[in-house]
């Protein structure tokens, strides 16, 4: 498993979330969820344009095993979607942390706090 990138935030729900410029952040699944997960063969992305609150389910990621929800780790827009990932799903099993799903505008990047650093989702998945 890939080391757990110092710079992100973590989800219960295993997502990471990068905070960006302008209060954007990009947000993925993390290398444990995808190992997982095994080979995925569908993700499901929200449209770009739609508010979410922290916590709200709003796409999904299917693989060979289950299909999992994926949530938002803050309130916001939607301002991006990463539409090659669509078309290149071995790149989110190949390199997790380097394969951003969508993009949100923040409403309040202090919601950000309320998810974990690399050390305590390290502490949660080995739990």
């Amino acid at each position: 498993m890939n080391s757990m990138p110092n710079e992100l935030k973590y989800a219960e729900t295993h997502e990471w979330a990068a905070l960006k410029a302008d209060d954007v952040v990009y947000v993925g699944i993390t290398d444990f969820a995808q190992s997982e997960l095994g080979d995925i063969v569908f993700i499901g992305l929200p449209d770009v344009g739609r508010r979410v609150v922290a916590k709200e389910q709003l796409a999904v990621i299917e693989s060979v095993k289950t299909a999992s929800d994926l949530h938002a780790p803050v309130s916001g827009t939607i301002v991006a979607v990463n539409d090659a990932v669509r078309d290149a799903l071995e790149n989110v099993n190949d390199d997790a942390f380097n394969a951003w799903l969508f993009a949100i505008k923040a409403d309040d990047t202090t919601e950000l706090a309320q998810l974990m650093d690399a050390d305590g989702y390290t502490r949660m998945i080995e739990a």
